[in-house]
């Protein structure tokens, strides 16, 4: 694979960098299999506990230089990387659609996320503002500062190899702190080339290594980085079950944790809803990344008075559906990312009829180029209480319902333990607007007549309940990664106390 090459990527790779690379013989070995064609694409070194703390150890020490760096600085670095991932953005959308199975189109988007979160990034180092507030005693002033947190832990996972870890990395990084990443075992290759290519701007620019490091491994390096109370803030993507384990763990220590967790995600469709954007919006919600998103879309919740049409013009644009080597262009969905995913995928069919819902179009496992990872979708007619439908399933499974009144549609699209994203499609300003007011939508994404997937930088990204609370990439979500002081100025010749309290000696 020729972009394998251009992003610097053996066939084996030592599985941590700060810059240079620490090697414990007593490493084990993370193999890296495509999901396309089940080929191993390469072997990393796991990172172990002695490498750990060495790597904790730059990590500390580099945050010592970089804090004192200006942030207008740190954003030039964080300029420079973006110029870096342009130049790489054909061979590292390639690596992430290979070693992932998202179609060549998001791999490249992803990429271009990086791209997006490092310009914002830059003009975010000249913009980290305070506040100046009055104060109630004569000749004093008050305001507010930021400062950066120290080391942040990044913790990613496999349906975004190099995005998620890019939101993160980003801000952290032109608020001052330095980042220890782990990257998902099923997409440690995705971590490798991104760490190479930042190494080169770093590298080129003398900054001291341990700014970025990369972690390689299972569950047990995530469990170091929760447990390290030298890490003020672990970011955290992952499924609930997993950011459930390091809520508590990061708590247990007084630590921060930014979580971004499972969705269950609906679109309402109104009976005056256009059609034109229903479909397509709802159809790449559904088999985007092969279902595999946090906001892909789970749910179809449709007034009654076109639900008919509406499932007859899903189905035919599901026959339309092209699956097979996400690296053809012609192509619109690629393949799960192992066999255990499409286990669970089955699984979840098999619940849906034992449940009582019917199957409009089951999904089966196919074999292509090789590989038992591919699937045909599925749409299924359901009742929203059912357990299997108040599950996730990370795959391209679409359950439909019928609703009769606004006030009872929003009713279901809330009733289920995650609050991730969500949409409805209307042409009535009324409904939009309710869909959109506190008695609305309790997702920290509400959207009006596009999808519930796809997001972009400048907003702030995440969702309540059980998809953790956290938020990233846009808004003013830079804040999560500094600590906020508060600052009282004297310039009087007294010394007046607050609320007007006497203490004289």
């Amino acid at each position: 694979m020729e972009f394998l090459k251009a992003l610097g990527i053996e066939a084996t790779n030592k599985g941590t960098s700060t810059g240079s690379v620490f090697f414990d013989s007593s490493s084990s070995l993370l193999e890296s299999w495509s999901p396309v064609n089940g080929q191993k694409i390469g072997m990393v070194y796991e990172t172990t506990e002695s490498e750990y703390q060495l790597v904790m150890a730059k990590a500390e020490e580099a945050f010592k230089y970089w804090r004192n760096v200006p942030a207008p600085k740190r954003g030039e670095i964080v300029r420079q990387c973006g110029d870096e991932f342009r130049k790489y953005k054909q061979e590292l959308g390639q690596l992430v659609s290979y070693e992932m199975g998202k179609s060549l189109q998001e791999g490249l988007g992803e990429v271009q996320e990086i791209i997006d979160i490092c310009d914002f990034a830059v003009g975010l180092s000249r913009q980290l503002y305070g506040l100046t507030m009055h104060s109630e005693r004569p000749n004093h002033r008050m305001y507010e500062q930021y400062h950066p947190l120290g080391i942040v832990g990044v913790i990613s996972a496999f349906n975004f190899p190099a995005a998620v870890w890019s939101w993160n990395a980003m801000l952290a990084w032109v608020c001052g702190d330095v980042c220890v990443w782990k990257p998902s075992e099923k997409t440690p290759i995705c971590g490798i080339a991104c760490q190479n290519i930042v190494n080169k701007v770093f590298q080129r620019n003398n900054i001291p290594e341990g700014v970025s490091c990369l972690v390689n491994g299972n569950y047990k390096v995530g469990e170091w980085l929760s447990k390290d109370e030298r890490i003020p803030l672990v970011s955290a993507t992952g499924s609930t079950r997993m950011g459930k384990i390091v809520a508590q763990t990061v708590a247990a220590r007084l630590g921060r944790s930014l979580l971004e967790l499972g969705g269950n995600n609906a679109i309402i469709i109104t009976e005056s809803a256009d059609l034109k954007t229903v479909i397509p919006g709802a159809v790449f919600g559904a088999i985007g990344t092969a279902g595999q998103r946090c906001t892909s879309t789970r749910r179809l919740i449709i007034h009654d008075s076109i639900y008919d049409k509406v499932k007859e013009n899903l189905l035919l644009a599901y026959k339309q559906i092209k699956i097979g080597n996400p690296l053809d262009v012609n192509n619109h969905m690629g393949p799960l990312i192992d066999l255990d995913a499409v286990k669970t995928y089955l699984a979840a069919i098999h619940s849906v009829k034992e449940q009582g819902g019917t199957m409009l179009l089951e999904g089966s496992q196919l074999t292509i180029e090789g590989s038992g990872c591919y699937v045909s979708p599925s749409i299924a007619e359901v009742k929203n209480h059912l357990p299997i439908v108040q599950h996730e399933t990370f795959a391209p499974i679409l359950y439909l319902m019928k609703y009769q009144t606004l006030d009872e549609a929003i009713a279901m699209q809330n009733d289920v333990k995650q609050g991730l994203s969500s949409a409805i499609m209307t042409m009535n300003m009324r409904d939009a607007e309710k869909f959109l007011s506190v008695n609305g939508s309790d997702c920290g994404i509400a959207n009006v007549n596009i999808g519930t997937s796809g997001a972009e930088i400048g907003g702030a990204f995440g969702g309540e309940k059980e998809t953790g609370g956290g938020r990233e990439s846009g808004s003013d979500s830079w804040k999560v990664y500094m600590r906020r002081q508060t600052n009282t100025i004297n310039y009087g010749v007294d010394l007046p106390l607050a609320q007007g309290i006497k203490f004289d000696l």
